[in-house]
């Protein structure tokens, strides 16, 4: 007998979905897990759309005084009876949701934050009446929900503590400590961090939190959502109580997303069975843990389609409901080598890449390396397995998300390459002008504004090999030029030839790391290894009649290009010029 149960579609409320009678995949397993397993403070992080809130709206549903016995009757927790007797219902219960937190302005998100906490406390307007609050208690209440022409309006100081002032006044009415759930915790820092307000979020809500969950004896435990995991030292400072359970963590690996076997039960009951295999290759392939993971949104919206039509193929709906702002802003930065792995990423190949199990938003702004951490906590690529190295092979999850690589970030890539166009064919000419000040600005200024120190913390030579690559990859853009990197002449390998057609002129570079931050040094010492070498008899033996020599020294985000003696080599009457 096929389902007549409505999809949930949009729906991320507990209460609502049980209560009309819409279909529901049963994740009440992580109330059984939370309470066994977890810490005082945790987090789960998550991409958009893999089902964080209607958890949260759960677990508000299960654990608040006065909880609705009917709402978990034939799910996996109603089973627990022990559980459900010493838990269900036993906790007064502070629940924010941070998704609809931003602002083109500090001020407008501050005040979205102001009335998120407002409206929240609103709903324990018994707290005016209660018989254990003292008169100074109910006007700390009142300060919270206070509201000044028609608008919600708390003093900074009101403001940083209120949490924990409303999580203390429901301890006193209860005599039960309270559980605060947080929902996407990471919102309004991307908002600032894509309007230009983040030094003042990160104050605002290393204040809540630090109040909150960091100092507050009326607390019995909390529960996070988000997506990115935000360095303690930015956010959770001091917050010793923390357990992070990332996408990288075996537990709970699958109470977030759908597995195979939630995935062919839906499909099952609607009488949709023969769609399984699309339904894999569009919207499957995540990794989280141990458990191959359905993006759940995905799953949802294409069953509700073919219900209405079963002919209608898979579509696009991840994509166009998540986030891309901060994947936007790492690609402006992106380089001809990063360009390079998106493709092959596209082709399906996979990439090794460390992946940062934590950042700042001011930090993965300062690498293009930062994207690939990214790109993964954030779902648009997933991981097959570790190198033994340590390192991730990424790739892209499934065809829905290949899609977007090939639509948008595509499309991205070429603003890119027509806005940095103009700048890296001056680069190109200026080696074969032999203009020394203007490789220094453009390579010096790309150095600046694309990597961070920490990338060359590793041995000198491997900081050679960093901005070899860089200078390589910049070069690569004259797509007429021959480029060979590392290859054997005279007596030796160069770092860098390259060929160029016009006037037969052949250019060496050779890069050194200035380790002790002496770059004039490291620059004699880059011409002398060229000339001892004879680094140009490749370039002889290829025809080259023009030679430009260049040592280039770095130094962390600096560089600095010195030009050797220029040489040719003079044409016997019999030949002329190509």
């Amino acid at each position: 007998m096929v389902c007549n149960l409505k999809l949930p579609v949009g729906i991320d409320s507990f209460e609502k979905i049980r209560k009309n009678e819409f279909y529901y995949i049963d994740k009440t397993k992580l109330i059984e897990q939370l309470v066994e397993t977890g810490g005082e403070v945790t987090l789960f992080t998550r991409p958009r759309r893999f089902g964080k809130t209607l958890n949260m709206s759960m677990l508000k549903a299960f654990l608040e005084t006065g909880a609705d016995v009917s709402l978990f009757e034939g799910l996996y927790i109603a089973e627990n009876k022990a559980l459900c007797d010493e838990y269900m219902g036993k906790y007064p219960v502070i629940f924010l949701s941070l998704k609809s937190v931003e602002g083109l302005n500090f001020e407008a998100a501050k005040y979205r934050i102001t009335e998120l906490i407002g409206r929240e406390a609103q709903r324990f307007d018994f707290l005016l009446e209660s018989d254990n609050l003292s008169d100074d208690e109910k006007l700390q209440y009142k300060a919270i929900t206070g509201m000044q022409n028609g608008k919600f309006s708390m003093d900074e100081d009101i403001l940083g503590s209120s949490i924990q002032i409303l999580s203390y006044l429901l301890c006193r009415h209860f005599g039960q400590k309270a559980v605060i759930l947080i929902d996407e915790y990471d919102v309004p820092l991307d908002k600032a961090f894509e309007n230009g307000y983040y030094r003042e979020m990160v104050s605002l809500i290393r204040g809540l939190f630090g109040m909150a969950l960091k100092t507050n004896d009326s607390l019995a435990f909390a529960v996070l959502t988000g997506c990115l995991r935000i360095t303690k030292e930015s956010i959770f400072t001091g917050l010793n109580n923390f357990k992070v359970l990332s996408i990288l963590d075996p537990r709970f690996d699958e109470q977030f997303g759908f597995t195979d076997y939630e995935v062919k039960k839906i499909l099952e009951d609607y009488g949709l069975e023969s769609h399984f295999e699309e339904t894999k290759e569009w919207y499957d392939g995540y990794h989280f843990g141990k458990a191959d993971i359905y993006c759940p949104w995905d799953v949802i919206n294409y069953v509700d389609q073919l219900k209405y039509d079963q002919t209608a193929g898979p579509q696009d709906f991840w994509s166009n409901s998540s986030g891309n702002a901060i994947v936007r802003r790492l690609i402006d930065k992106a380089d001809v080598s990063t360009k390079n792995e998106i493709e092959r990423l596209i082709a399906g190949e996979s990439i090794e890449k460390d992946v940062a199990p934590e950042l700042t938003y001011d930090e993965i702004d300062k690498s293009i390396e930062n994207l690939w951490s990214v790109l993964f906590t954030t779902g648009y690529l997933t991981h097959k397995g570790r190198t033994e190295s340590g390192k991730y092979r990424l790739v892209i999850p499934n065809r829905e998300v290949r899609n977007l690589f090939v639509k948008k970030i595509r499309e991205w890539f070429s603003d890119v390459t027509r806005n940095d166009g103009e700048t890296l064919d001056k680069l190109c000419n200026a080696f074969v002008n032999k203009e020394v000040e203007k490789i220094e600005e453009i390579f010096g200024d790309y150095l600046w504004n694309t990597i961070s120190i920490r990338d060359t913390a590793v041995a000198k030579e491997k900081k050679e090999n960093f901005y070899h690559g860089i200078l390589l990859g910049l070069l690569g853009y004259k797509s007429s030029w021959l480029i060979k990197s590392n290859a054997e002449s005279g007596t030796g390998y160069s770092d860098i030839l390259i060929e160029v057609p016009d006037n037969r002129t052949g250019i060496v570079i050779e890069l050194k790391y200035a380790e002790d931050g002496d770059m004039d040094a490291a620059c004699s010492e880059a011409l002398r290894q060229i000339e001892e070498k004879d680094y140009i008899a490749k370039l002889k033996q290829d025809g080259m009649r023009n030679f430009i020599k260049y040592g280039i020294a770095c130094f962390k985000k600096d560089c600095k290009v010195v030009l050797g003696a220029v040489s040719y080599t003079h044409l016997r009457a019999h030949e002329t010029l190509a």
